[in-house]
C-alpha cells in the first residue's frame, strides 16, 4: 500500500483498476483525442476531437457517459467536461469509429504550464468505469493529449450589470449572472477578432427562451436565443469597424426577459435578484483558427 493515500486506496476497492494494478480486462473500445490549439490562453477555448472505436465482438452498456479530466503536472484536477457522447453507446458497432468534436474552456484562473487530458467511459448511475484500449493512467482513466496553458493576453472584464462571481458544480467552474443589461470590456485588438461567450440558462421553469443582444458603440453586433438547459458556446465575429478606434472596447449584453428566482414558486428560492443569463467564460481572440459554435 506504500504511496497510496487513504482516499486512493478506497477508490481501488471499486470494480475498476487501481493506478498500480495491472488491468487484465480487455478494452471494449480504443480511445484517442486531439486538442486544438496545443497552446491555449487561460480563459480561452480549446477544441477536442474525440474518437472511440469499439473492439470486435464488444457490446457496450447503454447510455454511458464520457468523463473528461484536465490535470496539471502534480495530478491536481483542474477542471472537468463530462458529457454524453452524441451517439448513445448502445448504438456503437464494433470496428466503426465514433468521432466528434467538442469545445471546452480553460478556466480563467488556470496557472501557466502543461495540462494533461484524461478520458474514459462510465455509468452515471453506478460510477463504474469501462476498460478501454489506450494509455491507462490508472483507475481506467486514459491519457489522450496535452496542451500548454499560457497567460491571458487580453482579458475580458465584466463591468457594470453583473452580479458577483459564484463557484461550484465542479473544479474550475465559475460564473456570473447578468442583470437586464451588463457590460463586457477588453483592450481593442485593432484587428478583426472573435468574441466567445459560454453561457447558459439553468432554470427550466422559464416560460420561453431568452433573447440576447450584444451591442457595440457602432450598433448591434449579434443576437441569439438562449433556451434553458445545455450550456451554449456563442462565437461573435467583430470587424475593425465594430471594434471602433477607442483603446477599450465596451460591449453591452442585453437580455429579455429577465426573472427573479423568488417570484418563481417552483424554485422555492429567497433570491430577489434580477437575473438574465449565466456567463461562464468570455474570451477575445483572432479570427483565424476560430472554434465553431457548440455546447
Amino acid at each position: 500500500m506504500r504511496g497510496l493515500t487513504v482516499a486512493t486506496w478506497i477508490a481501488c476497492l471499486s470494480t475498476f483498476a487501481c493506478s498500480n494494478t495491472q488491468e487484465t480486462v480487455p478494452g471494449v473500445a480504443a480511445v484517442t483525442a486531439t486538442l486544438t490549439p496545443a497552446r491555449v490562453e487561460a480563459g480561452g477555448p480549446v477544441l477536442v476531437s474525440y474518437s472511440f472505436t469499439p473492439a470486435a465482438g464488444s457490446t457496450l452498456p447503454a447510455d454511458q457517459w464520457v468523463f473528461v479530466h484536465a490535470l496539471d503536472g502534480s495530478n491536481e484536477l483542474l477542471w472537468t467536461d463530462d458529457h454524453a457522447p452524441p451517439t448513445p453507446t448502445q448504438n456503437w458497432k464494433p470496428g466503426q469509429a465514433i468521432t466528434y468534436q467538442r469545445p471546452m474552456f480553460v478556466p480563467r484562473g488556470t496557472p501557466p504550464g502543461e495540462i494533461r487530458l484524461e478520458v474514459g467511459l462510465f455509468s452515471r448511475a453506478s460510477g463504474e468505469r469501462l476498460p478501454l484500449a489506450g494509455r491507462d493512467r490508472g483507475m481506467r482513466s486514459y491519457e489522450v493529449g496535452t496542451a500548454a496553458v499560457v497567460a491571458t493576453t487580453n482579458p475580458v472584464v465584466a463591468g457594470d450589470g453583473w452580479h458577483n462571481a459564484e463557484t461550484g458544480e465542479g473544479p474550475g467552474r465559475e460564473w456570473q449572472w447578468s442583470r437586464k443589461e451588463a457590460k463586457l470590456l477588453f483592450r481593442n485588438p485593432e484587428a478583426p477578432a472573435v468574441l466567445y461567450l459560454q453561457v447558459n440558462q439553468p432554470v427550466t421553469t422559464l416560460r420561453a427562451s431568452q433573447a440576447v443582444e450584444v451591442r457595440a458603440a457602432s450598433g448591434v453586433v449579434a443576437t441569439f436565443m438562449l433556451a434553458s438547459g445545455a450550456t451554449q458556446l456563442v462565437r461573435i465575429p467583430l470587424s475593425s469597424e465594430q471594434l471602433g478606434t477607442a483603446e477599450t472596447v465596451e460591449l453591452l449584453v442585453g437580455v429579455s426577459p429577465t426573472f427573479v428566482p423568488a417570484a418563481i414558486a417552483e424554485l422555492k428560492s429567497g433570491d430577489t435578484r434580477e437575473l438574465g443569463i449565466r456567463l461562464f467564460n468570455a474570451f477575445v481572440g483572432p479570427q483565424e483558427g476560430v472554434i465553431p459554435d457548440g455546447p
